[in-house]
Parts: C-alpha cells; sequence; structure tokens
C-alpha cells in the first residue's frame, strides 16, 4: 500500500471515531470512553509511524516542505498531551467531553493541511515506488508502535 493512502485510511478510520463520538448522548459515558480509548490507540500509532518513517523520507524527498513537517510535529506534540490527559480523564468528568472536541479540531485541522497541502507536493517528490515501499515499512511499524501517547517522540519536545 502507498504510504499515502495508508495514512489516508487513518484519516479516514479516525474521521468515523469522531462522528460516532459526536453522535453518542451526552449520559453516553461508558460509549464515549471507548470510543475515546479507540481514538487514543489510532492517533498514537498513527503520529508515532508518521515522525519515525514518513516525515523523514519527506523531508529528504522534499526539502522544501521542512516548514510543514516542523509544524506538524508541533502540532502533534499538543494531540498526544491532550491524549495522554483523555487516557486518564474520567468520561463522566465534565471536562471529557469539551477536551474530545478540541482534540477532533485540533485533528481535523491538521489533516485538512496534510492533505490539501502537503501530500500532493510529497505525492510528486517521491513517487509511486518509494511510496509504496515506505506503505510497507510503516504498515510493519504500527505492531511496534508504542501504546502510550508519551512515547511518541514530539511528545517529548
Amino acid at each position: 500500500m502507498d504510504g499515502i493512502v495508508l495514512l489516508k485510511e487513518d484519516h479516514k478510520t479516525v474521521e468515523k471515531l469522531f462522528k460516532q463520538f459526536e453522535k453518542a448522548g451526552d449520559d453516553a459515558h461508558a460509549e464515549k470512553r471507548k470510543i475515546a480509548d479507540q481514538v487514543i490507540d489510532e492517533l498514537t500509532t498513527h503520529t508515532w509511524i508518521e515522525e519515525k518513517i514518513f516525515y523523514p523520507a519527506a523531508r529528504e524527498a522534499a526539502p522544501d516542505t521542512k516548514d510543514h513537517v516542523l509544524e506538524s510535529i508541533e502540532e502533534h506534540h499538543v494531540v498526544l498531551w491532550m491524549l495522554s490527559e483523555l487516557k486518564d480523564l474520567d468520561a463522566a468528568d465534565e471536562r471529557f467531553d469539551a477536551k474530545m472536541s478540541v482534540l477532533m479540531e485540533n485533528v481535523r485541522h491538521h489533516v485538512e493541511e496534510e492533505e490539501k497541502e502537503w501530500f500532493p507536493d510529497v505525492r510528486k517528490a517521491m513517487g509511486r515506488n518509494r511510496l509504496t515501499e515506505l506503505g510497507e515499512q510503516m504498515e510493519k511499524a504500527k505492531k511496534r508502535a508504542p501504546g502510550e501517547p508519551l512515547a511518541v517522540p514530539s511528545a517529548k519536545h
């Protein structure tokens, strides 16, 4: 699978979870907790494979996108800290829905920038064979990704 296609599939998976969360009722604490846990797992793995494999390769292939990569890493930093807070927050806490809402806004903004502004440039610079190679590497790396959001490199900076 092409690396950009893999990342877009991850984006779609997370967006479906966001929509489920938004449809859950105000008092659906158990359902919201379950969805939030899935979001935490998905985004932790996704940010890890992006930072470990995709971003370094994209920077090498398309050096003029360096600023985008750096901004993305900062966006990851914010998201990972929010994920770590959500992980330990009771779904009945009055801040839980608000924190999820801010997380969703941040992630949706990040996804839109990547898919509309950045991925086309990276695709052009890398070509199909390199993207397929990266996709395979990222798919394998998902199995090694940490379960803890704060274990992703950008969380520490």
